[in-house]
């Protein structure tokens, strides 16, 4: 891999990550596209990379959303920040049952398949239709969401979501945020939520990346080189600065509509491909 590669890799992470789009299924097509050929674990670490490149721009610019939950949280002042952090943990318990005993199972049989990412953009796009959908009722006065705070429920809900769209080509932020939307959620809430609940699985995962390193069990960064590495740490951090304020007004808007209308273009293409 060349830094124009992580370059490019990085640009569509830092896009694809908050856009309801699938990071995960758009990497794995412009792997395809730029002919990679990097080994399973190495493509793996340096994938985390990207995501810790994301995961960093969502606290940049929810910094002010994220700090008083941390203080709230660290020191336990039970107020309403420390409980959305608690609710933010328990949307973490299904992906991480997930992550912990599924992750090899999900990443030997789906991963590198784009007949899966296929099918699963279309599932992406059925999602974004009917999100799009229950906002025009709402907008015509034939259907009325409310705008209560994410409860316990929703939030646990919100996470199964999360924990389905490990799959590539479903679009975590897209199934998450559709979820959120279609249980009546603030539609600014659940993008900002959407957002936030991701960051503690990313670093999980990888944390346990850094361990295998250690092991000897994953790729390591100079597996791939440290100028591509950080060329594309770089441009997924920028990009994603980027695309997370750009998506926190798409959602606000309600205009989901045209990325489900890609995601089921992109669909069509890479089942055809």
């Amino acid at each position: 891999m060349n830094w124009i590669d992580a370059l490019i890799m990085g640009v569509v992470q830092g896009l694809a990550e908050y856009l309801p789009i699938s990071s995960s299924g758009h990497l794995e097509i412009f792997n395809k596209i730029l002919g990679l050929e990097l080994a399973d674990e190495t493509a793996m670490s340096f994938d985390i990379a990207l995501h810790v490149a994301t995961v960093l721009s969502t606290i940049v610019i929810l910094w002010h959303e994220f700090y008083p939950l941390c203080r709230s949280f660290f020191t336990f002042k039970r107020d309403e920040d420390f409980r959305m952090v608690c609710k933010i943990l328990v949307s973490c318990i299904p992906v991480g049952i997930v992550g912990v005993c599924f992750k090899d199972v999900i990443e030997g049989f789906f991963g590198g398949r784009l007949l899966v990412v296929g099918i699963c953009l279309l599932v992406t796009a059925l999602l974004l239709s009917l999100t799009y959908l229950t906002g025009r009722r709402e907008v015509l006065g034939r259907y009325k969401t409310t705008t209560r705070e994410i409860s316990w429920l929703d939030a646990f809900i919100m996470g199964c979501a999360q924990a389905v769209a490990v799959l590539p080509g479903l679009s975590r932020s897209g199934t998450t945020i559709a979820t959120g939307l279609l249980l009546g959620n603030d539609r600014k809430k659940v993008a900002q939520f959407s957002f936030l609940m991701v960051i503690i699985p990313i670093l999980g995962e990888a944390l346990l990346d850094v361990k295998d390193m250690l092991l000897g069990e994953a790729g390591t960064s100079a597996d791939v080189g440290i100028v591509p590495l950080m060329t594309g740490f770089v441009a997924a951090f920028v990009v994603g600065c980027i695309a997370c304020k750009w998506m926190l007004e798409i959602v606000k808007k309600g205009k989901l509509i045209w990325f489900a209308v890609y995601c089921a273009a992109v669909g069509i293409l890479c089942i055809c491909w």
